[in-house]
């Protein structure tokens, strides 16, 4: 790290002191809420999911909850009928992060280094009427200190939702036999599909993302499946109620599943539609409206017994980009691979891994929208954690080792080669925004990013985080503007009960 790099004020050192106070002043009693179950035989206690509605606490029905083996386990599971048939569970997730720049963006005019402090909340309860009906609810409240680089706590809306509903729906159950079961689901919900590279409810953002509208996620014949139709709610207000975007509909349907041909081989295919009203691409430089169908599938899992792991996605798009009165017919796709090696009996238990992305860009020379649209994506996870990078005209080989060197410790270290995969098109972020314009370099190289993270799980309840990244600008960022390498840590801590 270079010698100006994370070099903040007096205020905003004294800000991270007051940060890692408070947030051990209010973490470290909650850890101590967390008990190990003396028989771990006595209750099959589900994991903590992203997506809370996908915990079944009914596991708890006819014990002694206060003997389960933690403190929260009473409003996991709250009978509310003699047979208990009919009860509710609570939950909650409060994440608190700091986050340090330097030379954000790349740099430039105005203040673009910073430390500032992200809070989230999350609280939900889950209403169970017999095995058939159901009712979630989970509301959210997002908060930030002052953040000073470009965007402020407003621009984009990653930040700020003072108090909101993320979801809110309804679940009734049609059991099918041996066939499986379809469930109807209206209502304000979040959708995480895959891998998440094309649709993810984005936790890494303050605000989260999430969809109204009507899915319908069923078990047939050992394959899960989830048609949906939604409009996306979007933008957010920071202190209104968040309203679904009529101008943005998405829908399609997404089925997972591990056919017996393909020998344990996992499996995802499926089909999403976009209708809006206002994407901006590079073509032309305009902004107008995208109509696009996007197709695919992945393929995942072991390679028998060998040590060796892989995933690879692709997927194509078409449809219509309409700029400003004019019509162009789409014609985009990506490409995603990622191969790993975990050699037995080693210290640490590596896990080393090499990958692939490819996303197609536009040179704006035919009638043909060439730029492929990353949708709703966790680029965060693939494309490096400082997000300046996109799923959209990218090329990035990447390669690294994670490793567990202390019980419930990780440790993470990757690099990225990151290139323009069309000259005639620019540089877009995880958000989808233009980075930089095309037109004044002909080279294709962004630069290199490197990302190391450690994760210690203190005990079931409590996950600290640490995360450092730089980026070292290339020819194409040298060529069109500032060009400073950019420095970015994190420091996190995350309770869930």
């Amino acid at each position: 790290m270079p010698p100006s790099a994370l070099s903040p004020s007096s205020a905003q050192t004294q800000s991270f002191t007051r940060w890692v106070a408070a947030s051990l002043a209010a973490f470290v009693p909650l850890s101590t809420f967390a008990q190990e179950s003396p028989d771990p035989e006595l209750f099959a206690r589900p994991a903590f999911q992203l997506l809370r509605q996908n915990e079944d606490w009914s596991g708890l029905a006819g014990r002694d909850r206060t003997a389960t083996g933690d403190f929260f386990d009473p409003a996991k599971f709250i009978p509310l009928s003699d047979d208990e048939s009919i009860w509710a569970s609570f939950g909650m997730r409060w994440r608190s992060r700091v986050e340090a720049w330097d030379n954000f963006n790349f740099g430039g005019p105005g203040d673009r280094s910073d430390i500032f402090w992200l809070n989230r909340f999350e609280f939900h309860g889950d209403l169970h009427a017999g095995e058939n009906l159901r009712l979630f609810v989970e509301g959210k409240s997002a908060l930030s200190t002052d953040r000073s680089l470009p965007g402020g706590t407003s621009t984009p809306a990653l930040f700020v939702d003072e108090l909101d509903l993320q979801q809110a729906f309804v679940d009734v159950t049609l059991p099918l036999g041996d066939i499986g079961e379809v469930t109807f689901r209206p209502g304000r919900q979040e959708f995480l599909f895959g891998k998440q590279r094309l649709v993810s409810p984005l936790h890494w953002s303050n605000t989260l993302r999430t969809w109204d509208g009507v899915s319908l996620p069923s078990r047939l014949f050992g394959w899960s499946i989830t048609p949906f139709w939604s409009q996306y709610v979007s933008p957010i207000r920071k202190y209104d109620f968040n309203q679904a975007d009529a101008g943005t509909q998405f829908f399609g349907v997404y089925a997972t599943g591990k056919p017996e041909l393909l020998y344990g081989m996992g499996m995802d295919l499926y089909y999403l539609g976009l209708k809006s009203d206002a994407t901006t691409f590079r073509v032309a430089g305009n902004t107008g409206h995208d109509e696009r169908h996007t197709v695919g599938g992945r393929l995942f899992g072991d390679v028998f017994d060998t040590g060796l792991d892989y995933d690879v996605e692709g997927a194509y798009q078409f449809g219509s980009f309409r700029p400003g009165g004019a019509s162009n017919d789409i014609d985009a796709f990506m490409v995603a691979a990622e191969v790993g090696y975990k050699p037995r009996d080693v210290w640490g238990e590596p896990r080393f891994f090499i990958g692939f992305d490819f996303a197609s860009g536009d040179d704006s020379s035919t009638g043909t929208m060439e730029t492929f649209n990353q949708l709703f994506p966790l680029g965060h996870a693939y494309l490096g954690y400082i997000d300046v990078v996109g799923r959209q005209n990218i090329l990035d080989a990447s390669g690294g080792v994670s490793l567990t060197p202390l019980k419930k410790t990780t440790v993470r270290l990757a690099g990225h080669g990151l290139f323009r995969a069309n000259k005639g098109d620019g540089l877009y972020n995880a958000g989808g925004a233009i980075v930089r314009e095309p037109g004044t370099s002909d080279e294709r190289f962004i630069g290199v990013e490197l990302d190391l993270t450690i994760q210690y799980q203190v005990n079931r309840h409590l996950l600290a985080e640490f995360g450092y990244s730089h980026f070292f600008a290339g020819d194409f960022i040298e060529d069109t503007g500032p060009d400073d390498d950019i420095d970015f840590f994190y420091f996190q801590l995350q309770y869930t009960f």
